[in-house]
């Protein structure tokens, strides 16, 4: 590989930790809430895994926050390519931006975002009939898509390490009825994505019954705790053991039968969270995340204020994945997290299952 294409998207991500569950048109109610960029960081994370690899590549991206601030960091000196009108970017000029790299005819399109970000990426490989590879730095809240790394260090090994490319899928949902709840993945377009065993697959979208171990959770629940549920079917279903109506895809806060704060942003958590607290949290399926995809509420912060973490998930969808694993933007709580852990799969089974 000798050249590559780094386009940033510098707004993807700031609705996770305040409860958004997406940015797409939400930026400045974001930005109220008190949410910071966290692609800019990301993306520096990975540009410097490649340097290491690869420090004599020619760089080409965009101007300012969409690139060239963050190739500079990492120890590149690129060649802007594209400089956005306006201070505020939008997935038009993600797409002018690749289209300049498809120009200079390079070897990868790196990009830095979420899956509305893959889509851009991919709306221009489609429109110039294009077979240049692409690959994706996870930064958004919604990374449903398998054209990213599973962290932005990984991402940036990939890129510099990886023999061969294979078509993957990126599929993206509707905001608007994620945040009330409902899943609603499409399939938006087949792309070749730089192979790795660290490239991450797509989410499923179901799982398991998962009663029993919903029983046998809710029976042991301790009096005086505060426990934080995370998003997804298989803790709503605890939640509904315990007589709450659950946020399907976002984190409520619950003690001595009452809800404390539901679909709660990070702030918010923090804000009832007492001691003892337990976060109870379900890994996703096709991938293995437990921190740090769809989740973001439960942030650093939390979960070092808890005492405890449980893992909760249906026998069959830990058959499906090798390791679980954990990217929280933080890399001592994330290194804290690594390891065995006991993941409660019934009313009464666990399976030790290794944290990477």
């Amino acid at each position: 590989m000798d050249s590559i294409g780094v386009v940033v998207n510098p707004i993807a991500g700031m609705g996770g930790r305040v409860g958004l569950k997406g940015t797409d048109g939400k930026v400045e109610e974001a930005r109220r809430l008190g949410a910071e960029p966290r692609a800019p960081d990301r993306a520096v994370v990975a540009l410097e895994a490649l340097y290491r690899r690869e420090p004599e590549l020619t760089v080409y991206t965009a101007a300012g926050e969409m690139g060239a601030e963050e190739v500079h960091a990492a120890g590149y000196d690129p060649t802007v390519v594209y400089e956005p009108d306006a201070d505020e970017t939008s997935a038009t000029d993600t797409k002018a931006a690749v289209r300049a790299f498809l120009d200079r005819d390079v070897d990868l399109l790196l990009f830095v975002g979420g899956d509305g970000t893959a889509v851009d990426v991919a709306d221009v490989l489609e429109d110039a009939d294009s077979e240049t590879p692409m690959l994706g730095v996870p930064a958004g809240v919604k990374v449903y898509s398998s054209v990213f790394g599973v962290t932005p260090a990984d991402t940036g090994r990939i890129a510099a390490e990886a023999d061969r490319v294979e078509n993957r899928e990126i599929n993206d949902i509707d905001e608007e009825a994620y945040r009330e709840g409902e899943v609603r993945a499409d399939l938006k377009a087949i792309v070749p994505v730089p192979v790795a065993p660290d490239l991450q697959a797509s989410k499923q979208l179901s799982s398991g019954s998962v009663d029993a171990l919903a029983e046998g959770f809710a029976r042991e629940v301790e009096e005086g705790t505060t426990y934080v549920f995370g998003p997804g079917s298989t803790v709503g279903a605890i939640e509904e053991e315990l007589g709450v109506d659950p946020s399907p895809l976002g984190v409520d806060v619950w003690r001595d039968g009452e809800v404390l704060a539901r679909d709660a942003a990070e702030s918010e958590i923090l804000e009832v969270l007492e001691n003892p607290a337990t976060i109870v949290v379900s890994p996703i399926g096709g991938q293995g995340f437990i921190f740090g995809r769809g989740n973001h509420q439960i942030s650093p912060a939390v979960i070092d204020r808890a005492d405890d973490i449980e893992v909760v998930a249906s026998g069959e969808k830990l058959d499906d994945l090798d390791a679980l694993c954990v990217d929280t933007d933080d890399e001592d709580v994330d290194e804290s997290l690594r390891g065995w852990l006991q993941v409660r799969t019934g009313r009464f089974t666990t399976r030790l299952v290794k944290v990477v």
